[in-house]
């Protein structure tokens, strides 16, 4: 391998480390990380200059939250990269984990399957669901964000499988059927209590029998929507269940009874 292509790898590892570490922060409580400090701390008592300690305490609570996680090395993220490299219907290929979620947002016929995807990590889940043959609608508020999936999915050849709209859950309505949605809890900030089951409401009679909505990375005490909400939201016709996400986050899924 090349220098260049080296370096390269070396900054997509950085980024993937820092895009998990920032995520766990984001998952855990205030508590939590008041304990990662000290334990960071704790390594680095005798440190006397201060600029330097708490440069060197943010870099130790990053390295206990990596070991924590069980983030690769870089050596071994870098084979995995490269082992599906050619492999895009991998999440891995995506910038996303191997055992993400969204992969059961295929567990119904995912060969032009209709689905819906918005809220955080938009980019990564669409070009990953259309790259496994779903047709896919990215609904984003932020006109720049729509572009930039559009433009990545032409890059990887794929914008015939996606389809943008510079719009909010809220403000949109399916055409026609789908087989699937794909959102995280910001997708519902800002609206009411009326307004959330309006949207759930339409998104489930749309949605065919057998399909599925994935909620990702929500987190207990979030206000946006709560785990006990989405719970009374798919009391009936629906199966839930919630799968465990890096920290403290998790991941409602809901799938449709066939008739």
């Amino acid at each position: 391998m090349n220098l260049r292509v080296q370096r390269s790898l070396r900054h997509e590892y950085t980024l993937y480390v820092d895009r998990e570490v920032e995520q766990y922060k984001e998952t855990v409580g205030y508590a939590k990380m008041m304990d990662l400090a000290a334990a960071a701390s704790a390594v680095l008592e005798g440190e006397l200059q201060i600029g330097i300690r708490e440069m060197l305490l943010a870099d130790e609570v990053n390295r206990i939250i990596m070991v924590r996680l069980k983030l690769p090395s870089f050596e071994v993220w870098r084979r995995r990269l490269l082992r599906n490299a050619s492999e895009p219907k991998n999440p891995e290929h995506w910038g996303l984990r191997a055992d993400t979620p969204l992969a059961y947002a295929l567990t119904t016929d995912s060969v032009s399957a209709q689905v819906v995807v918005t809220g955080a990590r938009v980019q990564g889940s669409s070009l990953y669901l259309a790259a496994n043959g779903c047709q896919v609608t990215v609904l984003e508020p932020e006109h720049d964000m729509v572009e930039r999936v559009l433009s990545a999915a032409a890059d990887e050849g794929l914008d015939n499988r996606v389809r943008g709209v510079t719009t909010s859950l809220w403000q949109w309505a399916p055409e026609g059927q789908i087989a699937a949605v794909v959102c995280t809890p910001a997708a519902f900030a800002g609206l009411s209590g009326i307004e959330r089951s309006q949207v759930i409401a339409l998104l489930q009679s749309a949605t065919t029998d057998g399909g599925v909505h994935l909620v990702e990375t929500i987190i207990a005490g979030q206000e946006a929507i709560s785990e006990d909400e989405l719970r009374a939201s798919y009391k009936l016709g629906w199966d839930v269940s919630f799968h465990r996400e890096a920290g403290e986050a998790r991941t409602f899924l809901a799938k449709k009874h066939k008739s």
